[in-house]
């Protein structure tokens, strides 16, 4: 049951979030955009999305390098592939398939490999701050807009930090691990969990021993670059969106990223709603914009699974030749 209601919870609330989304969409519109549109552009968009999971995958095998692991690109990419397609299935199940993977066909210890995805979670966000912050500061009207729109209060997050409820809530926190570390320590699993812990420990720091640092950030330069043309090319595959611009497209890839914090499958529902909530500020028609967030979402969605399906068969493939 446990199981089930993992798959079940994140399908329903982007079915609920859909459903309210499209109450008065015409879906009649979509096939017809899908034979008017132009297949050149979403082409160019889709392969910029692949190369994005393709290089990854390479950046992965450098976090891996410097704890002995000599895991190929070939590997790293399809495992890569298919935790982006089970994120679809259970979102934020990839990391840890994309560790049992690395298990089964390199016998790669589970801990070291999670260490290193916690690396990249973290690199990650460094980006996206980043890359929010050149948002702002070349948009910061349009996104004040959004949130105003969108009803977003971000200064009660400000003034909780100057709460003294907050802080007795963290202190209490951590209190509380540090008795739960005091009771752990005296069984002789705590043994066991301790050496995992330090096996992680060593996968996350294995970036301070990147044996190519340039290597390693030209490819997370790459992997941001391709997840923005992922989306900014499909603008020019619909007429009503193919003069938005640039910087448009970067405000709604910024909000976009946010969006699919959410776990639904591949940030269904949310990422509709403020894709559409931004298109509509630059002037697009509500239908418009629905039918953008559409037919863009399938897409990208259909080359996750397409991509992980690949991936699948071709590590199958590969356990049946050893």
């Amino acid at each position: 049951m446990k199981k089930t209601l993992k798959v079940l919870i994140p399908i329903l609330i982007a079915a609920v979030l859909l459903a309210w989304i499209y109450r008065d969409f015409d879906f009649s519109s979509f096939g017809q955009s899908l034979s008017s549109m132009d297949w050149g552009w979403m082409a160019a968009s889709l392969v910029a999305g692949a190369m994005s999971y393709v290089i990854r995958g390479i950046r992965w095998r450098l976090l891996l390098e410097p704890m002995g692991v000599r895991a190929t690109d070939a590997l790293c990419i399809n495992s890569v592939n298919v935790a982006y397609m089970m994120n679809i299935v259970i979102p934020r199940i990839g990391e840890v398939s994309r560790c049992a993977i690395l298990r089964r066909y390199d016998g790669v210890p589970f801990p070291k490999s999670l260490g290193t995805i916690v690396t990249e979670r973290v690199i990650d966000l460094v980006c996206i701050a980043l890359i929010t912050l050149l948002a702002l500061s070349l948009a910061h009207g349009e996104i004040d807009d959004f949130v105003a729109t969108t009803g977003l209060n971000v200064g009660q997050y400000a003034d909780m930090l100057h709460s003294s409820r907050f802080y007795i809530v963290i202190g209490a926190v951590a209190c509380g691990c540090l008795l739960l570390f005091t009771l752990l320590r005296r069984y002789a699993f705590w043994r066991k969990m301790r050496a995992a812990f330090a096996d992680m420990w060593r996968g996350a720091m294995s970036i301070a021993h990147v044996r190519r640092p340039v290597s390693f950030v030209i490819y997370t330069i790459l992997i941001w670059v391709c997840y923005y043309l992922h989306f900014y090319l499909t603008f020019y595959s619909f007429g009503f969106t193919s003069g938005l611009g640039w910087l448009a497209g970067l405000v709604m890839f910024v909000v976009g990223s946010f969006a699919v914090v959410v776990p639904t499958p591949n940030g269904a529902g949310p990422w509709h709603y403020v894709i559409i909530v931004a298109m509509m500020m630059y002037g697009v028609r509500r239908d418009e914009a629905a039918l953008f967030a559409l037919v863009v979402h399938s897409l990208q969605t259909s080359l996750v699974v397409l991509m992980g399906v690949a991936s699948l068969f071709l590590l199958q493939n590969k356990h049946a030749a050893d």
